[in-house]
């Protein structure tokens, strides 16, 4: 399927669960430069939960539309989930006032932002979420860290001068230039380009300065919804101690921790199921009292 957004159409893909009733929908973000196939595994588990879920590719990546590829635009991007949560409300078989917004990574980010501007939000996941850069990324010395800021200028320099972009991979292995270094890079770029994904380890890094002026904890203070933050313990890309804020800030916040690091979300399938498991939990008692005025209109 497909919907439109400000600069073009989206793809995505509904994960429907077998339910003769109109069902919630939990519409998923992305994180940075990833596309949705990442994220089907966890959809696939929402909709055996009973929970429909909206997965969709972001402008200039995966399937959708958008021109130069591998930008990313935090208005735009937001823009998309604006435009998701507008199909998804819309679609047949979808309860209209229970939609979910969930977000992984620099998508945790955009949920919390997002669902602070739009009081129809049910509730919020966010998962791994971006809440500022830590003054120092483990691993990474200081003349890598001037390279990588020389890329991202350059690159930024590029684009408002109409030029194309200079990319550099999104995740490689220590020491190499890249927006993201870890020493399980080949597993988790093994894990994002398995089959016909449409992902690139490639990405223009202007998208960094931007991300450098975007601290999403205000828009968490302003959340009327309940909240529910998952972080990894050993997250060098999203410590817990940024994380944490988000949920400290949410007047309805909920914190839940797990062992490993930022890319064990993505390739530890026992990771994966546990948290999984948690979020579906705090979605069914979020969401149970509307579900029962759904059902029983009129009952006490």
């Amino acid at each position: 399927m497909s919907f439109a957004s400000d600069r073009g159409l989206r793809s995505g893909r509904l994960h429907r669960p077998d339910s003769p009733h109109p069902v919630p929908c939990v519409v998923m973000c992305a994180g940075f430069g990833s596309t949705m196939d990442r994220l089907f595994p966890w959809a696939e588990a929402y909709a055996g939960a009973g929970l429909a879920a909206l997965v969709f590719d972001y402008g200039s990546f995966g399937r959708s539309e958008g021109e130069p590829r591998q930008i990313v635009d935090l208005d735009r991007q937001r823009a998309d989930i604006k435009a998701a949560v507008a199909w998804a409300r819309a679609a047949e078989g979808i309860a209209a006032g229970r939609i979910v917004l969930w977000g992984n990574s620099l998508g945790g980010a955009h949920a919390v932002t997002v669902a602070a501007d739009d009081p129809q939000i049910a509730a919020v996941v966010a998962q791994i979420p971006f809440n500022g850069f830590p003054r120092r990324v483990e691993g990474r010395s200081t003349a890598q860290t001037l390279r990588l800021l020389a890329a991202i200028v350059g690159d930024a320099l590029r684009g408002r001068l109409g030029l194309s972009a200079r990319y550099i991979p999104l995740v490689a292995a220590p020491g190499e230039l890249a927006i993201t270094n870890a020493a399980e890079a080949e597993d988790h770029i093994n894990a994002l380009s398995g089959g016909d994904t449409g992902w690139r380890n490639l990405v223009a890094p202007r998208g960094i300065l931007q991300m450098m002026r975007y601290h999403p904890a205000p828009a968490a203070a302003r959340l009327t919804v309940p909240l529910l933050v998952c972080l990894a313990t050993d997250d060098a890309e999203t410590p817990v101690e940024l994380g944490r804020r988000l949920a400290d800030r949410a007047p309805r916040g909920t914190l839940k921790l797990y062992p490993g690091t930022h890319f064990s979300f993505y390739t530890d399938a026992r990771t994966r199921q546990a948290v999984a498991a948690d979020q579906i939990a705090f979605l069914h008692d979020v969401l149970a009292p509307a579900e029962q005025e759904h059902r029983h209109p009129g009952h006490a």
